[in-house]
Order: structure tokens, then sequence, then C-alpha cells
């Protein structure tokens, strides 16, 4: 059987998309299951070329069809910063989620809310020849500035859900895997691993 390579070593990430793709009858692995340590440079300027860039890497190693994603929160107080550079947006190499939420308040201070803002993804399905197809979704919301909820990771606890009056670290995995950019990055996704599974 096909199996189809989560290209990511982010455990949050893995886990969303594990429980995305769980009743899709496509069985998956991760890195860690076939020992396959990889880091690729996220140097695009834009969410697809980041995005295909893994999926053909991690494909390429693998020998697997590949589904990698790349995905950030744009701002429109800050100009749709951090955007691409979310999970490097920060004033200090080693950064956490935590000190990047930190960063992203202090940068949105003074500025009068609502911060509107909305999460992008990109999703990227390769295989080993180097063929790559893509899918995208978005989330709107917008920045508070407490947090809130404890599941979840990076933004989640101070991306307020529009139309929902909770965040997204406030919603339990079933809730936030159907509203989720990620989520409909990959529901939009479907038609491809469908036609590539045969499923």
């Amino acid at each position: 059987m096909k199996k189809l390579l989560i290209a990511t070593n982010n455990k949050g990430k893995v886990e969303e998309l594990q429980d995305l793709l769980k009743d899709t009858g496509i069985q998956f692995v991760t890195p860690a299951q076939i020992n396959l340590a990889l880091e690729v440079e996220e140097n695009g300027t834009t969410y697809a070329e980041n995005a295909g860039k893994k999926a053909i890497a991690f494909a390429q190693a693998s020998g697997l069809i590949s589904l990698a994603d790349d995905s950030g929160l744009e701002v429109e107080a800050l100009n749709g910063a951090p955007g691409l550079y979310s999970a490097r947006y920060s004033p200090k190499p080693g950064a956490k989620d935590a000190d990047r939420r930190a960063f992203l308040l202090e940068n949105l201070a003074g500025k009068p809310r609502p911060w509107k803002a909305h999460f992008h993804a990109t999703i990227a399905i390769a295989i080993p020849s180097g063929e790559v197809e893509f899918a995208e979704g978005n989330c709107y919301g917008e920045i508070i500035p407490e947090e809130r909820g404890t599941s979840g990771f990076g933004y989640d606890p101070i991306f307020l859900m529009e139309g929902l009056a909770r965040t997204m670290a406030e919603l339990e995995m079933d809730e936030k895997n159907r509203l989720s950019h990620r989520a409909r990055a990959v529901m939009n996704a479907m038609p491809i691993l469908r036609k590539m599974f045969g499923v």
C-alpha cells in the first residue's frame, strides 16, 4: 500500500495533520517512524515556495508521496507581518512560541483594536520525481492582548476566532480540525490525495 509521509518535524503540526487524515483511508507515516532526519531551509518568498521545497525534499529523500505545509499569521495592523516569518518572529535566537507571542503583542501595543488577522496555510503534495500540487486555506479572526486556552501551539492562544468568541487554543482538536486554516487547506487538498491514492 502506498504511504503518505507527513513532511514536518513540528510535533504540533504532525498531531494536527494525523488527526485530519485519520479517516481518509490513506496510510501515513512521520519522518521519525522511518528514521528520516531532514531539515529544509525555508528561504522561499511565498508560502507555496516553502511548502513545495519541503514536500519535494522529503519525497526525494524517502521515496514516498509527501505532504508539507507552510503557514503564517498575517496581522492587518502590522501590514501582514509576521506572515512568512511567523515561526521565526523574534528579536532573539532560540525563541519559543511564548516569546513570539510576546513580541507580536509588543509590536501591536498602542495600535487601535480590533487587531484583525488571519492564518493562512498552503499545502504541497509532492511525488519523488519532483512534481508537486498545492491547496490553500484561511481562517479569520483577531489578535487579543491576553492568552486564553491551553490547546494548540504557536499563536493559537491569542488568536480569537471570528464569530466564535474563543481563541484557537480554546478549541478541542476535532473542532479545530474543522475550522483551522490547515484543516481547510487539507480539505481543499483531498481531491489531489484521492487521485494519488485512489481512495
